[in-house]
């Protein structure tokens, strides 16, 4: 086995959920963050929800979450299972499914809803997904909301050295690979999977904040205590490189991002930089400066 001569990211800690609960009626979640109160450890990200996997029982009426308002972030949604169907009074809408994501810049401010897909629900089926929110720089908040599409198809899949696995480039660089998404401050996101026993090298930008998730199976990471699904191992900003080795078939998501360094200020789907631009968000979408859906 080769030993890298870059310089790894310390290990901060190894997070279990810190709460859980139903988002509408469609969305089981686990929240990593911030309900364990890591803000300035995974700065650009605001929030991991992870949702299932769990079983829907067919129904004429999809589960999710209906009309609601976002300013001043982005959401990332990433399907492993199931199918979830977005509109927002941008006139943005689209389906993603099993290894799509959806990447949504509120910014000004939009209103959308997420839903399951009409005839998956009258299937039933098993629901698993992860969705992010990444903060915007001040100078971006108030931009023109957007819209991206990703499909599993356009998404390049790297093989790994070894035949350890794979790993599929979601947003940034790997390997000379680059990922479909756009964003606007510099962020790497990864689909990961290695197989048991594989190991994996990942050579992030210096000075990101640096987290992986544990999907499935059991892994450790520059030498941590082992890690399971649904935990979160939070990697310190010094340093370049990640190992991963597998002591299971496993999957993770990498988020790694430059971080923001402003205040940040909440309150419920508005994440502006102070209290005022807050009560102005809550303000906007009361008057329907946000719009809504037809």
């Amino acid at each position: 086995m080769t030993t890298s001569t870059v310089a790894a990211k310390d290990i901060l800690g190894i997070y279990r959920p810190g709460s859980s609960h139903m988002v509408g009626d469609g969305f089981p979640v686990r929240n990593l963050f911030p309900s364990n109160e890591l803000d300035e450890s995974v700065d650009p990200f605001l929030l991991l929800d992870y949702a299932g996997p769990q079983y829907f029982e067919p129904t004429d009426h999809p589960r999710g979450v209906g009309e609601h308002p976002h300013r001043g972030f982005e959401t990332v949604t990433i399907v492993y299972e199931g199918l979830v169907a977005h509109r927002d009074s941008a006139g943005h809408a689209g389906v993603i499914g099993s290894g799509d994501v959806q990447w949504m810049t509120a910014a000004s401010g939009v209103v959308h809803e997420e839903l399951h897909e009409k005839q998956w629900a009258k299937q039933g089926g098993t629901l698993q997904a992860i969705q992010l929110w990444v903060n915007l720089p001040r100078a971006q908040k108030m931009s023109v909301p957007r819209y991206q599409t990703i499909l599993n198809a356009d998404i390049p899949k790297v093989q790994l050295a070894g035949g350890a696995g794979c790993l599929r480039v979601i947003a940034g660089t790997f390997q000379g690979w680059r990922g479909p998404a756009h964003t606007v401050t510099p962020i790497e996101l990864y689909d990961l999977e290695v197989m048991a026993g594989g190991r994996a090298e990942l050579i992030l930008p210096q000075g990101q904040n640096t987290s992986l998730f544990v999907v499935r199976g059991l892994v450790s990471v520059n030498g941590s205590s082992d890690a399971g699904e649904a935990e979160l191992i939070v990697c310190k900003r010094a340093g370049l490189s990640v190992v991963v080795e597998a002591r299971e078939d496993s999957r993770l998501l990498i988020l790694s991002g430059q971080p923001i360094g402003e205040p940040i200020a909440r309150y419920g789907p508005f994440v502006m930089n102070n209290k005022v631009e807050l009560v102005q968000a809550l303000e906007d979408y009361k008057a329907g400066k946000m719009g809504h859906l037809a």
